[in-house]
């Protein structure tokens, strides 16, 4: 565990959390498509997850708890510093005002862990998630400040955005390249990537990433990055990233050292398109 992550986290939750973070997940195997990889995996469209992690959302809307992540409840509130602070300063550089694109943001989990850090801001929260996720989120969840949308075109036609956020999903998609593409068309002011794992390989590579049944059983395909590969990649395509450790850290993954990562990107004003906003 990191140290500046044990600084701000309450000692009480430290145990709940190391379980998430480390005990609790774990790589096997190493698949050349990812139709294998899937074979071997639940899949994270399974209906039991969406039921999971509406209840536990549920419980944090009343109160029962003070946030929740992969439907894990916590008594006390985790705070994601580092996201935080990027989003700070959009709402600053926007005077009082931060419209976030949460490319699957679940249930609005990182909006509630951010919340009564942004009172005072009006806060535009889009969430885009599977159809099903989207269906649950507006009948049950949707606020004036946390709305939810089936693909990036209807939550960029809601309007202007000027964090793009990617917590803990780009490494599940089948074609993680092709929604950074679409997502480098997006005008924004800052790209946010939280809890994706990479390794030293010169290639990216597919396992199969197991949750501990002590927490809720469930498997899924996942892409672990090249770090030298995404670096390269984002700095010729949004801006030069800057890199943040995440509570993860180093996971059971075979031979090959796997370590979730972070960074944050402040983007060329060409590549942002902000010229036309």
């Amino acid at each position: 565990m990191r140290a500046w992550i044990k600084q701000y986290i309450p000692p009480v939750l430290l145990p709940s959390l190391r379980r998430i973070a480390s005990e609790g997940v774990w790589f096997t195997g190493q698949y050349a498509t990812w139709p294998e990889a899937s074979a071997r995996a639940e899949g994270y469209d399974s209906g039991s997850i969406l039921e999971r992690v509406s209840h536990a959302t549920e419980k944090v809307a009343a109160g029962e708890a003070a946030c929740e992540r992969d439907s894990f409840l916590f008594p006390r509130m985790i705070f994601p510093f580092p996201i935080l602070s990027v989003l700070l300063r959009a709402a600053i550089e926007g005077g009082g005002r931060l419209s976030v694109l949460d490319f699957g943001g679940s249930l609005g989990s990182t909006f509630r862990q951010c919340a009564s850090f942004l009172e005072g801001v009006q806060v535009d929260w889009r969430v885009v998630e599977q159809s099903h996720f989207v269906e649950r989120g507006k009948a049950r969840f949707e606020t004036e400040a946390l709305r939810f949308y089936p693909s990036i075109d209807e939550a960029v036609a809601a309007g202007p955005v000027d964090v793009i956020l990617l917590s803990s999903v780009l490494q599940y998609l089948e074609r993680p390249m092709e929604i950074l593409g679409n997502l480098e068309a997006v005008p924004s002011r800052f790209l946010l990537m939280d809890r994706t794992p990479f390794s030293d390989r010169k290639d990216d590579f597919l396992v199969v990433q197991h949750v501990s049944p002590r927490l809720y059983p469930a498997s899924y395909p996942c892409w672990v990055f090249s770090r030298e590969r995404m670096i390269g990649y984002f700095s010729r395509r949004w801006g030069r990233p800057e890199e943040f450790e995440t509570e993860e850290g180093q996971v059971r993954g075979g031979r090959t050292p796997i370590v979730f990562r972070g960074c944050f990107i402040r983007r060329a004003m060409s590549k942002a398109g902000e010229d036309g906003v």
